[in-house]
Order: C-alpha cells, then structure tokens, then sequence
C-alpha cells in the first residue's frame, strides 16, 4: 500500500525542536510545491497525530521563528506568507545533503582528468620554466634556492634557467540540461514521483553551482510542450495534467547546448513513461496506449542527433515495466548514452555518480 508510515518521534540530541520541525516543514514545502499555508497546515495535523513538539514550544512558535530568521516573506497585497530567498537556498542545501552525502568525502572544487596541463589546481610536481608559462604557477620558493646553489649569495642573479613552475591538471568543464517530466503520469497511481525528482534537481543545481561554478546547467520540464524554468522555480513545480512530449523536451536541450562553448555537453533526462505526445505545426498528436509508431520514429531520430553532436543522454527511468524497459534500452541504444531503471530512494545518487564521471571522461 503506498503512502506515508510514521513511527515516534524522536529528538537527535543537540537539536532544538525548531531543527526537528524545520527539516520536515522544508520537505512539506516540496510536496505542497512552495505552498506554505498548506505545508504549515499539513505540519500542524501531523503534530495534532504525533506529537511532534514538546509541551512548551508549539506550531505558533515555530512560524514566528520561521518569521524571525527570515525564512518567510508576506506575499504582496495578500495575506499569508511566501518562501524567502534564504528559504529557497537551504531548501537547495538540504537536498544536497540527502541526496548527495559523498560530498563530505570529497576536497571541494575536484574536478580533474587524468591530464596535466593549464589548469587550475596545483600539483606537487615541479618542472622547468618554458617561454609562454604563467608567472602565477611560478615556484618562487624552488627558483629562488635554484639561483642560491647556482650562483652563489655574493654575487646572487636570476636567471631563466633557474626558474621552475608547478605542474597543474588539466580541469573539465561541462554543460548540462535536466530534463524533468512534469506529465500526469508522475503522480498516477497515487505514486509521488515528481518530489523526488524535484529534490534531485535541487541538489544537482547547487552541486553545480557551489562546487563547479565554471559549469553551467540548464534545466527544462517537458509535457505537452517544454521549457526552461530557473532553479528559483525548482520548489514550485507541478505536475499537470499534460501527455509526455519528449520529443519537445531534447529539442529545447540541444538548442540550449548549441549555445555553450563547453567541449564536454550531456543531457540527464528524469521521466517515469514513454512519449505519447509531439507536435505537428500547430497540433498536437497524441496517443497515450501503447508506443506510438510515429511518436517512437522521432524521438529515436533524436537520440540518433544527439549521439552525432556528441551529446550523451542518462535516462532515469523511474518505473520498471518490462515494455518501457525495452524502449528505454533502444533509445540508449541509438544515443549510446546511459539508462538507470531505480525507485525513487536510488535515483539521487545515480545522477551525482554519473555527473562525476561524465566529468572526467571526456576531453
């Protein structure tokens, strides 16, 4: 049976119940798509069932704390609040954190390849001055000995041949577009499956942003049609009640790529159904039994593109119906991308250890 199974509450010690309470309200704020009045609601029915606070600190007291820290905004002209800006960057953090807990295994900012080069990060080796090298990887410390030993204190001189550099790798850079399905099957069966695609999202986009600020990342939802959206937007998601063009979706995401100079491009597309939808001139052609022939035709044709511009696509199929398992194959097939069949707990770690290695395999 799907749905929520609570058990006790119990406070991590150290934790104020504004910690506790924060926590899940942010994950309220995902599911209510930045409703706060309907998260806060949902926040105090399940304090009413479980006893989430403690006797002297209540609902009331946690969202005027809320207010204080400056977590929530009053909407113009109406009454009710809004998700600050600071509410929408810890809403990013905390996702990263569930999603991608790695991270803290990790030095910050590594993102090389196996090549040496002008880069930016520093290595131990040491290795002649040439004519063109950057004086910012001059090893003063090194050159300077090297002009001691060769020339003696009295009569000190620098000379080129006493020059030394440091070595620096070679740091990929890349592009990527998130495609996030936002069709009506993503909340069919009473299954939720755009919140987690949400959290990914978010943690993805501040993955990029604060640990590889030289790449960029783009992200678009597709249904009938698609479009980009900013990572402002990501909490705000819904899904609607559209078909699964995806064909719309990879032609927004490789125009987009068109435009970035980076060597390194690809594609995470986040979808739990095959195509049923694309557009003719003004109409749309839809047929949600089965796979379309016509449908199947030109999104294949497109995977066929992709794989010619050097654009790997990772899908991440979150259903594991036998049928769409084989038309993801052969669409993976034809783009020689990468396919992942997951629930909706692994699909968060498959994006972040396929976006590290995309990093560093390509040149």
């Amino acid at each position: 049976m799907l749905g929520w199974r609570f058990r006790k509450f119990e406070p991590q010690q150290g934790r104020t119940p504004f910690d506790d309470l924060f926590k899940l309200f942010q994950e309220l704020l995902l599911h209510t798509a930045g409703d706060v009045a309907e998260a806060l609601a949902w926040l105090t029915e399940l304090d009413k069932q479980y006893h989430l606070t403690p006797d002297d600190y209540g609902i009331a007291d946690f969202i005027e704390e809320l207010k204080q820290r400056g977590y929530l905004d009053e909407q113009a002209g109406k009454s009710g609040y809004v998700p600050s800006a600071k509410l929408e960057l810890s809403l990013r953090r905390s996702a990263l954190e569930d999603i991608f807990t790695d991270l803290k295994k990790a030095k910050r900012g590594q993102h090389t390849t196996h090549k040496s080069g002008y880069g930016d990060e520093f290595t131990s080796e040491l290795r002649p001055w040439q004519f063109g090298d950057s004086l910012e990887h001059l090893a003063v410390s090194e050159s300077l000995r090297n002009a001691q030993i060769n020339h003696g204190i009295d009569e000190f001189q620098l000379t080129p041949d006493d020059l030394e550099v440091r070595e620096t790798f070679y740091n990929t850079q890349s592009s990527t577009v998130l495609m996030i399905d936002i069709s009506h099957s993503m909340i069919l069966y009473g299954e939720d499956r755009i919140t987690p695609a949400k959290k990914v999202a978010l943690a993805l986009a501040e993955l990029i942003t604060t640990r590889y600020p030289k790449d960029t990342l783009d992200i678009i939802v597709f249904g009938n049609d698609a479009w980009s959206v900013t990572i402002k937007d990501l909490p705000y998601l819904e899904v609607g009640p559209y078909h699964t063009n995806t064909v719309a979706g990879l032609e927004l995401a490789i125009d987009l790529l068109r435009r970035r100079r980076n060597p390194n491009k690809q594609i995470f597309m986040i979808t739990d159904g095959k195509p049923t939808c694309i557009k003719i001139g003004k109409r749309y052609y839809q047929n949600s039994f089965g796979l379309d022939r016509k449908i199947l035709n030109r999104t294949m044709s497109l995977a066929v593109r992709c794989r010619k511009l050097g654009i790997p696509i990772t899908t991440f199929m979150i259903a594991r119906d036998p049928w769409l398992v084989r038309f993801v194959d052969q669409f993976t097939r034809a783009n020689r991308g990468k396919a992942f069949y997951s629930g909706l707990d692994g699909l968060g770690s498959f994006v972040f250890m396929d976006y590290k290695r995309n990093k560093g395999k390509r040149k």
